[in-house]
């Protein structure tokens, strides 16, 4: 397979697994080359999502390294492979790479967690929503750069929406409920849309509200995707520097906690429910 320009994350995950494998068996990668007839820098490529791997080489790798979890082994050669083709690469050289990252993580995702304390988070925003967000970025995004954005976003829904969802709870702070990022119209549109997906079981909402004590979580924004098990999770957090992709296993267990730490801080489902739907009537 000829090397890639540029791996996408989930090829780029496949091969830190792959060297994190090797390293659990004290091995060096120029050993592991020569074991395959190959060289230093392929090996690198390989581990670095740079080049592929198939399912039959992963499989002799795991062998090689005398790796006795075969669950881990299926599931690193379902990654492996040829890459089907997904929505999402409509958007190649239109949109930045992590927004198609993004799209392909949550695709493959077991379950969706998220945490958001200043905005709808995107599963769940309006058109119109979504457009007062990007439209207000600075510079200003042109209308050719502005639309394929919101129409990507609302593409997205469709891994909450579609006829095997997987499991999504988000939390959201009362601030991102009442905030206007539009006007009152769309406001009351977007909770509407909240209500609408809660009705028909595409999410589980929870509302921390503004009068909750000790909630000092402000910065607790994060999406946490489930993979097909629990060591190939994957965190997201959105850093002055874009969006960061968490795959170390202390840092998601970090992620874990701060999600059940938040999660104490907010109202249970229906009483978030009755709470969203009263705020449609007073804003």
């Amino acid at each position: 397979m000829p090397p890639r320009s540029h791996p996408t994350a989930r090829q780029a995950r496949l091969g830190t697994e792959l060297r994190r494998l090797r390293e659990a068996s004290g091995l060096k990668a120029r050993d592991v080359a020569a074991f395959l007839n190959s060289t230093s820098t392929q090996m690198s490529q390989m581990e670095a999502g740079i080049a592929g791997v198939s399912a039959q080489r992963i499989r002799r790798l795991a062998a090689h390294y005398s790796c006795p979890d075969e669950a881990l082994i299926e599931a690193l050669s379902a990654m492996a492979g040829e890459r089907p083709r997904g929505w999402w690469d409509e958007y190649r050289g239109v949109l930045p790479q992590v927004n198609l990252d993004v799209a392909e993580a949550e695709h493959h995702a077991t379950f969706l967690r998220e945490v958001v304390i200043t905005h709808i988070p995107g599963l769940l925003q309006t058109p119109d929503y979504a457009r007062a967000i990007f439209g207000y970025m600075r510079p200003e995004l042109p209308e050719d750069e502005l639309a394929p954005r919101v129409e990507h976003r609302m593409k997205r829904h469709a891994v909450i929406e579609g006829d095997s969802p997987p499991p999504y709870e988000t939390i959201i702070h009362e601030f991102a409920l009442r905030i206007r990022v539009a006007d009152r119209q769309a406001s009351v549109a977007q909770l509407r849309r909240i209500l609408a997906e809660i009705e028909q079981g595409h999410a589980t909402v929870r509302v921390i509200p503004t009068d909750q004590d000790h909630f000092a979580g402000a910065g607790a924004s994060m999406l946490y995707l489930g993979g097909p098990l629990t060591r190939l999770d994957t965190g997201l957090k959105d850093t002055p520097g874009g969006t960061m992709f968490i795959d170390a296993e202390a840092q998601l267990e970090r992620l874990r906690t701060l999600f059940r730490k938040v999660e104490k801080a907010s109202m249970e489902p229906t009483a978030s429910r009755d709470f969203i739907h009263r705020l449609t009537k007073e804003l």
